[in-house]
């Protein structure tokens, strides 16, 4: 049997564990779990570890592993730019944010290129992590030019969605963003702000955000936590081109 089949049988039989077990009760213990599904304590830790950050266990240092219910998860299209708030705030789930970070800090060569700076001149970035149900679910890194937003104007009252205070000021007016869609190992950095492992698997938007002028106003990473955030896109079905041979 492939590599790929044991992780998936594994998964799925931790899964079948999982949600036959009431919230709020612990499952066995890891040599007793491990045993059961004939694996080794390390290999199970690994397979753990996926639902952990999805947010369906929680590991108490002492105590064991419990089941958490499941989380409340924002859905949202991608056909509009909105802000996390804002999803959040139509399906109902009230979100958080954690401490602001503001770095000023002299553009480097990739701050120039996207932003369009002259090389030294300076930069801020922005960055906080998003919490619901008491869980920390969402990283966001925002890059801006100092012109364009001040730390004073941060500090008066900002909260947490540098979208939605451009789009609250109306300047400058903005037009469309360019998004990549990744999944991505979490770094040290991001690991240790969502409390999650090094190297756990994340969902990233990397997103240029273009004033109506053409110029990128905002370049962002956006670090989402599976099992808490889904994604859809509608699609327009393309016109089949006709064979040559009936043209």
């Amino acid at each position: 049997m492939s590599n790929q089949s044991v992780a998936q049988r594994l998964h799925e039989q931790l899964w079948n564990i999982i949600t036959a077990t009431k919230p709020g009760k612990r499952l066995p213990s890891e040599p007793r779990l491990a045993a059961q599904l004939g694996v080794s304590r390390a290999t199970l830790r690994e397979a753990m570890r996926a639902f952990e950050t999805q947010g369906y266990i929680r590991r108490r240092q002492g105590s064991g592993t419990y089941v958490n219910r499941p989380p409340q998860v924002i859905q949202s299209g991608l056909e509009v730019l909105e802000s996390i708030e804002t999803l959040a705030q139509r399906e109902g789930i009230a979100v958080d944010f954690g401490a602001l970070s503001i770095e000023r800090r002299n553009a480097d060569s990739a701050d120039c290129q996207v932003l369009k700076l002259a090389p030294g001149e300076e930069a801020l970035c922005i960055s906080r992590v998003i919490f619901a149900e008491n869980r920390s679910v969402a990283y966001l890194v925002d890059i801006v030019p100092e012109h364009l937003i001040s730390p004073e104007e941060l500090n008066a009252g900002f909260h947490g969605s540098v979208l939605d205070l451009l789009l609250q000021r109306g300047e400058p007016p903005l037009m469309a963003s360019r998004t990549e869609i990744s999944a991505v190992t979490a770094s040290s950095q991001v690991a240790r702000a969502l409390g999650i492992q090094r190297g756990d698997v994340l969902l990233c938007f990397t997103a240029d955000l273009y004033s109506a002028d053409g110029r990128v106003v905002d370049h962002s990473y956006s670090y989402f936590l599976p099992g808490h955030f889904r994604f859809h896109v509608v699609r327009r079905v393309g016109k089949q081109e006709r064979a040559a041979s009936e043209v």
